[in-house]
């Protein structure tokens, strides 16, 4: 059975990532840092994977890091806003430290997991509702490129869900897995068996070999 590969990306590093800022769907642009680390990538996959189609968050900090790429191998680009990161209504644009200070029912919830917690404020989203969002949207994407490949230009908390899913990882499940800025992480889809991992957190491309960690980006 034919399937789809998928090259799932964060997005370059953000000013807002360095002082582990909330962004969520707060338009946060890349860095100087950033900015290299896109095209490092750009390089990478211009040279050695052969790219079908381009789909990213609407969001500036992972379109503008899907151009890059696309600048270089050529790939047409399609945005969407259900790739943004999950949205974190009132928290979005402060530190985690700020939010236990203020809000500490609101941090522990956050902390735990709870999939059910749906932070106040405009937009704010529940783990559970987060979820279905990303994974009804790769699910409808990753079906109209069977035998090809495609990449996906999104944020941390969307790369987590496609690796929980992957690997049949539940939603409270601790985190023991790098989400780093530009890694590139391969998956495959197929109807039959949805999503497997092909491999993770590839940054073999960046110069100093590294990058930061997702931290609700």
């Amino acid at each position: 059975m034919e399937s789809t590969r998928i090259l799932a990306i964060r997005h370059g590093e953000t000013a807002w990532n360095v002082g582990s800022r909330v962004q969520g769907h707060l338009d946060i642009g890349l860095n100087d840092t950033g900015r290299a680390q896109a095209d490092q990538l750009a390089r990478a996959l211009a040279e050695r994977d052969p790219i079908d189609h381009i789909y990213s968050s609407d969001l500036v900090r992972a379109l503008d890091t899907a151009r890059a790429v696309s600048a270089q191998t050529s790939a047409p680009i399609t945005t969407t806003s259900n790739l943004r990161e999950r949205c974190f209504g009132d928290l979005q644009g402060h530190t985690f430290a700020e939010i236990a200070a203020q809000s500490p029912g609101e941090a522990e919830r956050w902390r735990r997991r709870d999939p059910d917690w749906t932070p106040a404020g405009q937009g704010g989203e529940s783990l559970t509702a987060f979820r279905t969002r990303v994974l009804t949207t790769l699910n409808a994407l990753a079906a109209q490129h069977l035998g090809q490949c495609m990449a996906v230009f999104t944020h941390g908390g969307v790369l987590d869900v496609l690796y929980r899913a992957a690997t049949g990882l539940g939603l409270q499940h601790a985190r023991t897995w790098q989400i780093g800025n530009t890694a590139i992480n391969r998956l495959l889809w197929s109807p039959a068996s949805g999503l497997t991992l092909v491999g993770w957190a590839d940054n073999n491309h960046l110069e100093e070999g590294r990058s930061l960690d997702e931290s609700t980006s």
